[in-house]
């Protein structure tokens, strides 16, 4: 099994000092291979650290009654207090009042920026789209990346004296303490109970398996409602009908839980399991045993060097600039090759492998560098490339990925490179890398 050699994170993303504390997990958006296009800044980041907070802010279910209008209601109008707000007609709503639990800690994620979301997560397509068009505008003018997440998309009940366990809710508090569920929304009545479904819905998925022991496989994707319980998919993202409910699992988090909140994608990696998971340190020794071994382009006949990071390259700014010594891959075989114009086809951009002769694309290829993606896998492992991005993973990773069915437009699921978001092509999505 491989070991995490690297120290536990440092770097801390709240405004709280967290030495020799206590690590409830990492919430990682699929898509970035390690940090946002634009950048990390402050609670706007590729991942979430989640750490037990120095004083509790979690909170219980309490009082609940009928009102007429919650606007006007006692709860709400106390900024003191959280409460969720059910409108069912325009002369009636459910008040359920909320209060402060010493034995668990609150965190929120969500569009908005507002002070209770401590996880800023925006629409991944939106976010890089956005990206792109500001590097390119002269006048340095910035653009609204749209987005269809909700604006306090979901919570996570951390225990305090259990730390493992981790729950997770639709809908977040607003910076009034107060979630409304308009007329519009699905909600139900269960005895004395009142639940709800968000507009376009939180969805959870647990792997079947342990994932940090890469014999992991993908399991179904659930609906989690407002007070935490797991339903079926509705028949579209925003349908009015819930689905049905599931009594044989919970909303506690497992590690390799995938959360979907309607335009982004996250994994949840517990801290037990990322303690003896593969690590960053542990990714950039398997390149270096790649280099060492010296791969060699079969036409230029010159030595192909994998870097270790974008930023962090073993390659001299003149083969940057020109490409020397790049890898690449043809995508119809996997033999590697580097940059070069024989075999191109004058009709296509397909090429001819100099190898085996099979015609195909081909990709540039760069190491998937978020560790948080990999599952174990044996050591020294095989490398493998999603198609058609060229993201370096192992095999056991490349091949989970490759079966994940991520929700995508209304009622729809494909898989794509965790590290950038591309949708996969071909079957089975991924090459073995053959080295000369």
């Amino acid at each position: 099994m491989v070991k995490r050699t690297d120290a536990i994170e440092t770097k801390k993303t709240d405004n709280v000092k967290h030495e020799n504390t206590v690590k409830y997990g990492e919430l990682i958006i699929l898509g970035y291979n390690g940090q946002l296009t634009a950048g990390d800044r402050r609670r706007r980041r590729s991942k979430f650290v989640l750490w037990k907070r120095e004083v509790a802010n979690g909170i219980k279910r309490s009082n609940h009654y009928v009102v007429p209008s919650p606007q006007n209601s006692h709860a709400v109008l106390d900024k003191t207090k959280h409460s969720i707000s059910y409108t069912l007609s325009r002369t009636e709503a459910v008040v359920v009042e909320y209060i402060t639990d010493e034995n668990t800690d609150m965190f929120q994620i969500g569009r908005s920026s507002d002070t209770p979301i401590d996880f800023v997560v925006m629409d991944t397509n939106a976010e890089k789209n956005a990206a792109a068009l500001n590097a390119s505008m002269a006048d340095n003018k910035k653009t609204t990346a749209a987005s269809t997440i909700s604006r306090f998309a979901c919570r996570i009940i951390c225990d305090r004296n259990n730390t493992n366990i981790a729950r997770i809710y639709a809908a977040g508090f607003d910076s009034s303490k107060n979630i409304f569920l308009g007329e519009k929304a699905t909600k139900w009545k269960d005895g004395e109970e009142i639940d709800a479904l968000t507009t376009n819905g939180v969805l959870i998925m647990h792997p079947n398996g342990k994932f940090y022991e890469g014999n992991t496989e993908p399991g179904v994707w659930l609906e989690v409602s407002v007070c935490g319980k797991l339903f079926s998919l509705r028949g579209s993202r925003s349908a009015q009908l819930k689905g049905d409910m599931v009594k044989d699992t919970d909303n506690i988090l497992m590690d390799g839980t995938l959360i979907d909140l309607c335009g982004a994608t996250l994994l949840w990696r517990s801290a037990e399991g990322l303690s003896i998971s593969p690590s960053r340190e542990y990714l950039k020794k398997l390149i270096e045993k790649t280099n060492r071994e010296r791969p060699t382009c079969p036409v230029g006949l010159y030595t192909l060097v994998f870097p270790h990071h974008p930023e962090d390259s073993a390659l001299s700014s003149s083969d940057l600039a020109d490409g020397k010594h790049q890898p690449y891959a043809y995508l119809s075989c996997g033999h590697v090759q580097g940059r070069h114009d024989w075999g191109l086809s004058k009709d296509s951009n397909n090429r001819t492998c100099p190898m085996c002769l099979k015609i195909g694309g081909v990709a540039k290829l760069s190491m998937g560098v978020e560790a948080s993606f990999y599952v174990e896998d044996k050591d020294p492992p095989d490398l493998y490339a999603f198609s058609p991005c060229g993201h370096v993973a192992t095999e056991k990773t490349v091949k989970f990925w490759a079966n994940v069915g991520i929700p995508y437009g209304t009622n729809g699921f494909e898989a794509f490179c965790p590290f950038c978001a591309t949708l996969l092509q071909g079957y089975p999505g991924y090459i073995k890398l053959i080295f000369n």
